[in-house]
């Protein structure tokens, strides 16, 4: 076993400490197994010495033996049960806890990672790994104990009748551990490759179905076949050498196991002849011969399927231990509520060093602005949003949010108009607020919505699970997604699957409308909210959108520009910067690139 192997199986023995009770019982009751079952092989001789000749058999002897032996069959039996109910509850409950933590940690990694890797490997990861590793665990629980057992308590048995006998044995039995180990070292990379390979075709297939639509759109289906077929037959490659390989375990030690019976049957044979044992004890030796190179085959295949357990179990705790997001400072302040200001001040961030994107941006809202971000496709947009949200850091400057509730004193202090009451409000960087609190300000819609599998209800009351039934009405009829919902045939307990299953893009867009509405944070940000709406319902939307918007900071990126006329400050951006700023009019008036922009779309 080398070092990788060696680290991976210590952290699987980390997540058994919970479960010593059981291992504990398990070995012990795999201890009892092995002794009843050598001690029949001794029962077994012992009613064979009493077959003596014709008209001189002990029936009253044999008969004692029987009711042992059936004794021994069912404490057997009993104990074997037993062993197989810990063994399993053992394993599915370590794997339970890997597959939580596993799931646990993607829910704290970062943004970065996410959009990173193919998500189709991180599914294999979590599914398809963690039961070929519950697979190997479960057959070395189960088998190498006993196996392990029956070794020792065989060789003890054996020293006991023939010490001779028993060093023929113990000789040859090496052979047997050299042969599985070899291959065992030459099976664990291919076993690696062949779960990497396999992460690689769930990836295809995830993509493939959830874009079917697209594939067939754009005649991709001959591409997407050839890009499965490689993956396909580069995981044919790997599983056949794995599986080649680690099947030349069992003829292998098979033969080895050969050669020690026939080794026990000659020298036991005389043995007899010579009168150092009997006829009994020589079945006994030729039994016990079988029960001792029998483990040998089982750990030798055990050994095979931990090597495949792992590896998968090796890409599980690659992402259990994958740097999750930055915690929040111990410190950190919990927003209860922002005042709508937003400060930024010479924010630069880039997703890799090599290439620039946002450099020395700089912006300043006050409460209750409607601002809209424009500007061609890349230049850095929805960035901005993703930087205003924190699902990514700045990697240098501040964005800074005002909040109503008490501070402490030594903060900038600022006074205004919101909703005709002055208010004063306190500027905190998001960098020490928690994320939490300051995601919990926000409402965002964006153009790809998010569903999940459950009733229109659950998705709608997501960001307010204790909303009543009038206040979800209510925001269902704002978002004029109330009417399509009634005619639903169950209306709000309407099951839907993953990513709203039959629903048009437009009716899910309205949940995710509707969804916002309900929780009526002090804060909005609206990313192509309506693009996927029909003219007619985006007009009622946006009238909707101005009541919504009243009194609250509202981040508007849109690339129909009829849809910002009314905002209080248009940004347009390109490269990362700001290069334009003010009103709709005053934009126009100034013929620079937002006045190209939006003629573009109008002549």
């Amino acid at each position: 076993m080398d070092k990788k192997q060696l680290i991976t199986l210590k952290k699987v023995l980390r997540y058994m400490k919970k479960y010593i009770p059981l291992l504990v019982v398990s070995i012990l009751l795999a201890t009892i197994t092995v002794a009843m079952t050598l001690y029949f092989p001794i029962l077994m001789g012992n009613a064979l010495d009493l077959i003596l000749g014709k008209d001189l058999v002990d029936f009253e002897g044999i008969v004692e033996i029987i009711k042992t032996a059936v004794f021994v069959i069912v404490v057997n039996a009993i104990a074997q049960w037993v062993m197989n109910v810990c063994n399993n509850r053992m394993t599915y409950h370590i794997v339970m806890d890997i597959r939580k933590d596993a799931f646990q940690k993607i829910e704290r990694l970062p943004l970065s990672y996410i959009d990173s890797k193919a998500h189709g490997d991180i599914v294999s990861r979590v599914i398809a790994d963690v039961d070929t590793f519950a697979e190997g665990l479960l057959m070395g629980f189960t088998q190498l104990f006993t196996g392990v057992a029956t070794i020792v308590g065989t060789l003890l048995f054996m020293l006991t009748l023939d010490f001779k006998i028993t060093f023929v044995v113990v000789v040859i039995t090496p052979v047997s551990l050299f042969v599985a180990s070899f291959i065992a070292k030459k099976t664990f990379s291919m076993f690696r490759l062949q779960s990497e390979a396999k992460g690689e075709q769930t990836t295809i297939i995830d993509e493939m179905i959830g874009n079917q639509k697209v594939v067939q759109a754009f005649a991709y289906e001959k591409k997407a076949e050839e890009r499965f077929e490689e993956v396909n037959a580069r995981l044919q490659k790997y599983s056949l050498n794995a599986t080649f390989f680690s099947s030349l375990v069992n003829p292998s030690t098979r033969f080895v196991n050969s050669l020690v019976y026939a080794a026990v049957g000659i020298f036991g044979a005389l043995s007899a002849i010579g009168g150092g044992i009997s006829v009994g004890q020589l079945s006994c030796f030729l039994t016990y011969a079988n029960q001792y190179t029998k483990p040998f085959n089982e750990i030798s295949g055990v050994v095979t399927e931990l090597q495949n357990a792992l590896a998968c179990a090796g890409r599980i705790f690659e992402l259990i231990e994958e740097a999750a997001e930055k915690a929040d400072d111990v410190d950190a302040y919990v927003l209860a509520e922002a005042d709508g200001r937003v400060a930024i001040e010479n924010v630069s961030f880039s997703y890799t060093p090599e290439q620039k994107l946002i450099e020395d941006f700089n912006l300043e809202v006050k409460p209750g602005q409607r601002v809209a971000i424009v500007g061609p496709t890349g230049c850095g947009k929805t960035t901005f949003i993703n930087l205003l949200m924190r699902f990514y850091d700045v990697n240098s400057g501040t964005i800074s949010l005002g909040a109503l509730d008490d501070m402490q004193t030594g903060e900038e202090r600022v006074t205004y108009q919101q909703g005709g009451n002055q208010v004063q409000g306190q500027l905190y960087d998001i960098m020490h607020m928690t994320r939490k609190s300051l995601r919990g300000n926000y409402g965002m819609v964006l153009q790809e919505t998010w569903l999940k599998a459950g009733t229109i209800r659950e998705n709608i009351c997501m960001g307010k699970p204790d909303a009543t039934e009038e206040e979800m009405i209510a925001a269902a009829k704002a978002s004029h997604a109330h009417s399509f919902i009634k005619r639903l045939p169950n209306g709000y307990e309407t099951q839907i699957s993953e990513d709203g299953g039959n629903l048009s893009q437009g009716q899910k867009q309205l949940l995710c409308i509707a969804r916002v509405m309900l929780c009526l944070p002090p804060m909005l940000i609206l990313d192509e909210a309506t693009s996927s709406i029909d003219t007619r319902t985006e007009m009622k939307i946006q009238k909707a959108f101005l009541t919504m918007m009243e009194g609250r900071t509202s981040f508007i990126v849109a690339h129909r520009l009829s849809t910002i006329r009314e905002s209080d400050v248009i940004l347009v951006m390109k490269e990362g910067k700001i290069i334009e700023q003010g009103t709709h009019e005053s934009l126009l008036a100034q013929n620079g690139f937002y006045s190209k922009l939006y003629n573009s779309q109008f002549c």
